[in-house]
């Protein structure tokens, strides 16, 4: 059995940088290519052996919940067509994960929209995906990469890459003592510091591995910036006690929650893909 059986896929946000687009569909469902966000999340995490996919929506995501079921209309038309193995992989994800959803009401941040997903991942560690982060690998996908350090460490891990000091502002960003090579143990974090508040230029990006006394400890933290509820003020408490490891993972982030980071990923994966064909 895997270490860590659940994901949470916190995914409530109006996604509002992407509006008209996202007025009506979710930006968890916009697509790389021909498949949706999301689809890339739940499709790393199976790769790291996970099969419980949990997801945290919000009104006017029915749209989710749906891409992960049966349409029986669709199916039906397209049968016996040569559209019929684009579905292939879908169907695949349907018959070997478990969805459970539950509604985040108010959006409190993210700390809270993990909070919320406590009654679906039970006491047990967990990873959380933020699909908004499209991860590509040459070897192992992000998420398994950590899964195999949380066997070691068993602890919270957050993962991290380097990015220009002025944009620390963006992200969540840790200070932390060097344990081995891109693995080290977290001293500090401070969301979203003003370049010269930074700690470091190390920025937590949308893949995390917790332990489940973080539901207790996101209760009992105090809103912080913006008056929202912070993973990042949450795991400092457990950093505090030497219990979060950051590692600076293999491969390469595509920031879709902007529209900059969206068109690259796309280009990206369209790239890739045009060059697979050519191979065959």
């Amino acid at each position: 059995m895997p270490t860590i059986n659940k994901c949470l896929f916190p995914a409530a946000g109006y996604g509002t940088r992407f509006l008209p687009a996202t007025k009506a569909m979710p930006k968890e469902m916009l697509p790389i290519v021909t498949k949706p966000l999301i689809q890339y999340g739940v499709e790393e995490a199976l790769a790291a052996g996970i099969t419980g996919m949990a997801i945290v929506t919000g009104r006017g995501k029915r749209a989710i919940e749906d891409h992960f079921d049966i349409s029986y209309e669709l199916e039906h038309q397209i049968a016996g067509s040569d559209k019929e193995s684009l579905l292939s992989g879908t169907r695949e994800i349907m018959k070997k994960c478990t969805f459970s959803y539950t509604r985040q009401i108010e959006m409190k941040g993210l700390g809270h929209a993990i909070l919320i997903g406590e009654a679906l991942v039970g006491h047990e560690p967990f990873a959380v995906i933020l699909a908004d982060d499209y991860c590509v690998t040459e070897g192992d996908a992000v998420l398994t990469q950590m899964v195999k350090l949380y066997e070691k460490y068993q602890c919270s891990i957050v993962a991290i890459e380097e990015v220009p000091q002025g944009e620390t502002y963006r992200y969540g960003v840790i200070d932390g003592q060097l344990e081995e090579d891109n693995i080290y143990r977290v001293q500090n974090m401070v969301e979203k510091p003003a370049p010269e508040d930074a700690p470091s230029n190390l920025a937590i990006i949308g893949r995390y591995i917790l332990t489940p006394d973080i539901f207790d400890i996101i209760r009992n933290t105090p809103p912080g910036k913006n008056g929202e509820m912070q993973i990042t003020d949450a795991l400092l408490a457990q950093a505090k006690q030497g219990k979060v490891i950051a590692y600076k993972f293999e491969g390469r982030r595509f920031d879709c929650g902007s529209v900059a980071g969206f068109i690259d990923a796309t280009n990206y994966t369209f790239g890739k893909q045009t060059e697979q064909v050519g191979d065959k």
